[in-house]
């Protein structure tokens, strides 16, 4: 199955996953399929490993970063891990998550979408082949798709700032 596919029906499921018991109607626009994968696929961005450095460099890399520049690790999710306690294989799967939690207040204070939007999610992960990646937001996408008001601008930059660094350092190994 296409892996855009595959990430559109999870999204989907999540959302629609959200509002299950939900009384209250929800008004949706038409899903356009083409328009979703599209925007998926837009929102995400994957590093690749560099050659010799292992997820657990990775990891340990992105945390050491983190803590250097003052973003707390607020959720660490060994989803393989999991996945393996309840009896089946798994190749590495790991959510961690990043925060400022004062710049998350100024944001959700400004607009409470931003709250779907926290923590910051940096997953480490080994495809089907054994390959290791970084996947999160394509930070860029969010810093200019929302018309932020000037005292906002500079804390969505270091927040974009600060993730890329903490990806690059997992990338790369840099302990």
């Amino acid at each position: 199955m296409n892996k855009l596919l595959v990430i559109t029906v999870l999204a989907m499921g999540l959302v629609l996953g959200a509002h299950a018991g939900n009384k209250k109607a929800i008004d949706t626009p038409a899903f356009d399929k083409a328009l979703a994968q599209q925007m998926i696929g837009n929102s995400i961005q994957r590093f690749e490993l560099a050659d010799g450095v292992s997820v657990d460099d990775a990891v340990a890399s992105m945390e050491l970063r983190a803590n250097m520049l003052n973003f707390k690790l607020v959720a660490d999710l060994p989803l393989s891990e999991q996945v393996k306690a309840m009896g089946q294989e798994a190749n590495y799967m790991r959510i961690l998550a990043f925060c400022d939690a004062l710049i998350a207040k100024k944001m959700v204070d400004y607009d409470i979408i931003f709250a779907g939007f926290l923590p910051c999610r940096i997953a480490v992960v080994e495809d089907s082949k054994g390959k290791a990646w970084i996947v999160t937001m394509n930070m860029d996408m969010m810093l200019h798709a929302v018309d932020l008001p000037a005292d906002l601008q500079p804390l969505a930059q270091k927040v974009r700032d600060t993730i890329y660094s903490i990806v690059d350092a997992g990338v790369n190994g840099d302990l």
